[in-house]
């Protein structure tokens, strides 16, 4: 099955059961839960957990499908949060008004809080299939999602007088990257911290990648409001090296995440993922941009 087939098809399974198809819920919320999903966006996350599983083997699929499925969900509530206006305050998410805007500031907060859950509760329902694995998911996307550092801390970091750059960074973009493939390769019974650098190494080029389409790109291009470093007087690799300097950090990052790679049965279409990541990843700059 297609890696985007496959992550789709575990996604709506998991807003479905959301959803509470064989009970009386909240018709607006369960709308805006299947809303804030779709569409999916690149499905980076996913994508990059499923492809270390298959790596490291796979063996057990409706593991792995539950791994990416629960880091998607994270993702996707941390969106929602994000484009409040107690954050953000963004009118527009992958082409479309965002969920607040749609359905209200109140249903936005309860979608991405049922998001969370959601994503725990994928995890738990895959322990039927093996318990040990599922508490190694569940204890790797807790730390990645919460504090002291995770996504939860990423956003804390915005709200604070002096800010730690790299704690920053790492929370905020990096933390769901290394659950990724910390996450892909635990599904697959392999040791996980092994996988660490990978995911750290992804997460950055991520960041300096989003830092330049946020600097070149218009809202057109990216689907979502255009300058919004400058705007929020966010740290930015941008702002710290200039265009070029960012281009030249990307690459370098990436080829150390193709050399960080471990040992695997799968480590030659590992490695031609990663390669396909970065040139999704690296940013064409304008021809009217002065770099």
């Amino acid at each position: 099955m297609p890696l985007t087939h496959r992550i789709e098809q575990a996604i709506s399974a998991a807003i479905a059961t959301a959803q509470g198809a064989d009970r009386a819920a909240p018709p607006q919320l369960a709308s805006a839960l299947e809303y804030a999903v779709t569409p999916g966006g690149a499905r980076i996350r996913p994508t990059i957990c499923l492809s270390v599983a298959l790596a490291c083997g796979d063996d057990k699929p409706q593991m792995s499908n539950a791994a990416a499925t629960a880091i998607e969900l994270i993702h996707c509530a941390s969106l929602v949060h994000d484009d409040m206006p107690c954050f953000d305050n963004a009118d527009v998410r992958r082409g479309k008004p965002t969920v607040h805007l749609a359905y209200s500031e109140p249903l936005a907060l309860l979608t991405g809080d049922s998001l969370i859950i959601a994503a725990f509760d994928v995890l738990a329902r895959a322990a039927d299939a093996d318990p040990a694995r599922a508490i190694t998911l569940i204890r790797i996307l807790a730390e990645s999602t919460g504090m002291p550092g995770g996504i939860c801390a990423g956003q804390g970091w915005e709200s604070e007088d002096k800010i730690d750059l790299s704690a920053y960074h790492k929370a905020k973009t990096g933390a769901l990257f290394t659950a990724a493939t910390r996450m892909g390769a635990a599904a697959a019974g392999e040791e996980h911290d092994a996988w660490t650098e990978l995911g750290a190494r992804i997460g950055e080029a991520f960041q300096v990648a989003d830092d330049l389409r946020d600097a070149l790109y218009d809202e057109d291009a990216l689907g979502k409001p255009a300058m919004q470093d400058q705007i929020n007087g966010r740290p930015n690799a941008v702002s710290a090296l200039g265009v070029k300097g960012a281009i030249r950090r990307l690459e370098d990052i990436l080829s150390g995440a193709i050399a960080s790679i471990p040992s695997c049965p799968g480590e030659a279409a590992l490695c031609d993922m990663v390669r396909k990541t970065a040139e999704r990843l690296t940013p064409v700059v304008p021809a009217h941009q002065t770099v």
